[in-house]
């Protein structure tokens, strides 16, 4: 009797696992469908920001190369201004220019025109500038760096 109720029992059982087994197949097969499905979104994202992100480095690129073009253009207006003020400055009697260089706020500037102005110039307003101006405007032209362009 033992017996018989234990193949009963594992009949009752077998028949419940496989439909168990095959209700979990489905349901895994789902969820990997779903999954598969989610991957191919998730590349498809992936190569949008990836396009995304090489428009944003191009136009990175693109503002850096105008800005640089632009400190350039900003550079070469100083220069421009420096050798103007420079050239206005040597015309001037050396001892009303050295006064007007002593008075300046910004000793950078008075060294730029005094750097732009010719040696021999820039030496007759120097007696006239005032000593702590004067030993301003020195440590700064000794910081400037000059263009190694051959020209000497």
């Amino acid at each position: 009797m033992r017996f018989l109720v234990a193949v009963l029992t594992l009949s009752l059982l077998i028949p419940g696992a496989l439909g168990q087994e095959r209700v979990e197949k489905k349901e895994t097969k789902k969820e990997i469908e779903k999954l598969l499905s989610l991957k191919k979104e998730v590349i498809s994202l992936i190569k949008k920001n990836q396009q995304l992100l090489k428009k944003i480095e191009e136009e990175r690129k693109k503002l850096q190369k105008e800005r640089e073009e632009f400190q350039k253009e900003i550079k070469e207006e100083k220069s421009e201004r420096y050798k103007k003020l420079a050239r206005i400055f040597s015309k001037m009697d050396p001892e009303m220019a050295g006064q007007k260089i002593s008075a300046m706020t910004d000793p950078k500037e008075a060294a730029y025109i005094i750097y732009n102005m010719k040696s021999r110039v820039a030496g007759e307003i120097m007696n006239y500038v005032d000593p702590q101006m004067v030993n301003k405007i020195v440590n700064i032209l000794t910081k400037i760096k000059v263009p190694s362009d051959g020209k000497s």
